[in-house]
């Protein structure tokens, strides 16, 4: 950032008094705003009808053409259910129910939240919205998993067949990180245990 939005004047990035973080502040003395960047919020839902998940394939980039959850970015003046929603309806021109939150990740390396909802289809009713080439039911063992998007969506299909499994679904928390540089950085997960929350 090299502007004010509000003002038009230049930034500076210093440690505001009463912060302990480097943040953009506005150089103009009638200004001053203090520019915070928070990560942004991705919200999806894991879609299910019967033993069956709904998952998109995608058409835009990143990522086009593997397959993956219906998520994106929250939008200003939504909750994050309504986002995740949204986003059903955006790229799998599905209404759904919102069972549960099932999966908090936090990938810090850019700066994301992701929060995927279990959701219920009540109707096989979809189609491939602007950003989906494609949209499709899968049951566990057709699941495409060497062409899924995003760590994210590999790990939060894992848990949902594993809780599955047992008969119980429980809310999952982890992070997301990249780790090393260059040809030898790789993805790293990092689950919560359930004593830690």
């Amino acid at each position: 950032m090299k502007y004010c939005s509000h003002c038009g004047s230049t930034v500076t990035v210093t440690i505001p008094e009463g912060d302990n973080r480097p943040r953009h502040v506005c150089s103009s003395v009638s200004c001053g705003i203090i520019h915070y960047q928070n990560p942004n919020i991705v919200a999806g839902c894991l879609i299910e009808h019967g033993d069956r998940l709904l998952l998109c394939r995608r058409a835009i980039e990143p990522r086009y053409g593997l397959w993956t959850l219906p998520a994106g970015f929250l939008e200003n003046g939504e909750s994050v259910e309504e986002g995740a929603r949204r986003e059903t309806r955006e790229e799998a021109c599905a209404e759904v129910e919102i069972l549960q939150l099932f999966t908090i990740f936090s990938l810090t390396h850019i700066n994301q939240v992701y929060m995927m909802f279990r959701a219920r289809l009540h109707e096989p009713l979809f189609s491939p919205g602007e950003e989906s080439l494609d949209v499709r039911l899968f049951d566990e063992s057709e699941i495409p998993w060497t062409e899924l998007a995003f760590p994210v969506m590999n790990q939060t299909l894992r848990h949902y067949f594993e809780d599955r499994s047992k008969g119980e679904f429980n809310t999952h928390i982890g992070a997301v990180r990249a780790v090393g540089e260059g040809a030898g950085r790789r993805i790293e997960v990092e689950m919560l245990q359930r004593g830690d929350v």
